[in-house]
């Protein structure tokens, strides 16, 4: 059976019955139909504060991982201890809904419903985050028709426009064509929405003045006096927070088991923080005794970005964190062939272990715990099993295995145990990667050497005058979000394992003033996917009763 065909096996309870489980009342909901609410930014200001649990996971193969999956099975367990407990995910974007991935709300039996309207339009926060992107584009262009002040030098301006879809075509466009009356040409293209910078905002935000103030904030271009001109300076930021007056606010939906899960924001985490929202976390740890929230990619990526970033800013402090891993991702890692994954490998499973070793250590540099998951899947063999479990406890971390995907909840129910266990026997010493204090370059190679494993850092294209644009707009105290591969620890995707002895390379380096950190580029990571040979959209349908297939 397909995931679609198993949560149609489920009959989902009303969204007032999942809100009663966070004792909240009907009178507290947005609805948008009987599964899915919004909550208001004012639910349960005064009430708990919960403890954090973190989902990351080794770095991304071909194979798969099944973070999101892990973390909705971890929910559930911690549901069936008698826990309360609350997940706090990141919304998907349509663009690897009808890319290569086909969905994101968990698998088997462990998701979050309703998973049609999720992976489609959902409550419409992508499609707010999109209109508010593309009013902003809309306003630079006709800043430049009618020539206002501060007159824009169009050969400066950094601000693209943005849409929800893979589409390469769209990368470089020229707009403005066809005389004057039709605005003045010039040179631009399209980012995903995903990797909007409002997206990146929203999920950065605190409330809704901060979320205004940092939409101000953004960096639009440059004027022909070389002064730096920012949407606040187009007027432009008051009609854009009035455009994502509903998107600010989290969406309850809930797992098939009937728990109840926040879903909000969607940055990716290559290329953006790859966590949700500070204002859903901060939420679900008011109304829940244990939030599972899970952070993009692998945790060079994402984990990274979720601690120094989201908790620097919200003053969050996470418990642990849970690293998902599978047999056959470790093989992967290891070198064996991707045809060949299924076949049993000690040695190509033990040598792919030092990805997981290096994140591990990664973990430690944060001062918190770490508990290893190991996803099983039915080809996965005991010796394969044992030699992970093994090697964990040889590193003094605990690691346990779960088969959430075939069991739901009942799957998990070690891992919940082991995470419970971890939090109540672990010191956490939780501090930050790097000093705010440190100069950009410094605060890149800290990253890069400690983090990654790289022997150096080299600096090209226009990183060098990047560096000057920041320091003059007084940002060299930023955080770094860096953006790299998902494929590799490095910035070379073809490295597996545990790469050393690499430089690391930063073409460039953006300046993302309204989300309030630095972007260093590295590889040749595009903001604008392209589809794949064969696109999910190809096994998408709909039939006369409305009923859709193929979304996974």
């Amino acid at each position: 059976m397909t995931d679609l065909d198993i949560a149609r096996q489920y009959e989902p309870e009303t969204i007032d019955q999942i809100a009663a489980k966070l004792n909240l009342k009907a009178e507290d909901l947005e609805f948008y139909g009987k599964y899915k609410a919004k909550l208001p930014l004012d639910t349960a200001r005064e009430a708990k504060q919960g403890k954090l649990i973190l989902v990351s996971a080794i770095s991304p193969t071909p194979a798969g991982e099944g973070k999101t999956t892990m973390s909705i099975g971890l929910h559930d367990a911690l549901s069936k201890k008698g826990k309360q407990s609350l997940a706090v995910l990141r919304e998907p974007s349509l663009g690897p809904v009808f890319g290569i991935k086909g969905g994101a709300t968990g698998g088997g039996h462990v998701q979050v419903v309703p998973m049609e309207d999720i992976n489609l339009h959902f409550t419409g926060d992508f499609a707010a985050i999109e209109s508010a992107h593309n009013l902003l584009s809309a306003m630079i262009d006709n800043h430049l028709h009618f020539n206002l002040e501060p007159r824009l030098d169009p050969r400066t301006i950094l601000w693209k426009r943005a849409m929800d879809l893979n589409d390469r075509a769209l990368r470089n466009i020229n707009v403005g064509l066809g005389g004057r009356m039709h605005g003045m040409p010039r040179e631009t293209g399209f980012d995903i929405t995903a990797a909007s910078e409002i997206m990146a905002i929203l999920c950065m935000a605190l409330d809704r003045n901060d979320l205004k103030k940092r939409l101000g904030n953004i960096l639009v271009g440059y004027s022909f006096e070389r002064k730096p001109v920012f949407a606040k300076d187009l007027k432009a930021n008051g009609a854009m927070a009035a455009l994502l007056k509903d998107a600010i606010k989290p969406n309850l939906v809930q797992t098939l088991e009937g728990n109840p899960v926040l879903m909000h924001g969607g940055p990716f985490a290559n290329i953006a923080q790859g966590t949700n929202t500070i204002i859903a976390t901060q939420m679900g740890l008011r109304l829940a005794d244990y939030v599972v929230t899970e952070a993009g990619f692998g945790f060079d990526l994402g984990g990274e970005k979720f601690l120094d970033l989201k908790c620097r800013a919200a003053a969050l402090a996470p418990e642990l964190v849970v690293l998902v891993a599978t047999v056959r991702a470790l093989k992967y890692h290891g070198e064996q062939d991707l045809k060949e994954l299924q076949t049993e490998n000690i040695a190509a499973l033990k040598a792919g272990m030092s990805n997981l070793e290096k994140h591990l250590d990664n973990v430690k540099k944060f001062g918190l715990p770490a508990v290893v998951v190991l996803n099983r899947f039915p080809t996965d063999t005991e010796a394969e099993v044992e030699a992970v479990i093994a090697h964990c406890e040889s590193l003094g971390v605990r690691a346990v295995t779960s088969t959430a995907w075939a069991d739901g909840g009942a799957g998990s129910l070690d891992l919940a145990q082991a995470v419970l266990d971890t939090i109540e026997e672990r010191n956490n010493d939780f501090s930050f990667l790097y000093n705010l204090d440190l100069p950009v370059k410094d605060k890149i190679e800290l990253i890069a050497k400690e983090f990654y494993g790289a022997e150096k850092v080299a600096y090209g294209g226009t990183a060098a005058r990047d560096l000057k644009r920041i320091a003059e707009l007084g940002m060299d105290k930023a955080p770094i979000c860096i953006a790299k591969t998902q494929k590799s620890l490095s910035d070379n995707p073809s490295l597996k394992g545990r790469p050393e002895g690499f430089t690391f390379h930063v073409r460039g380096i953006e300046i993302a003033a309204g989300a309030g950190f630095v972007i260093p580029l590295s590889g040749d990571l595009m903001r604008m996917p392209g589809l794949p040979k064969a696109p999910a959209a190809q096994k998408i349908d709909i039939d006369s009763d409305g009923n859709i297939s193929g979304l996974f």
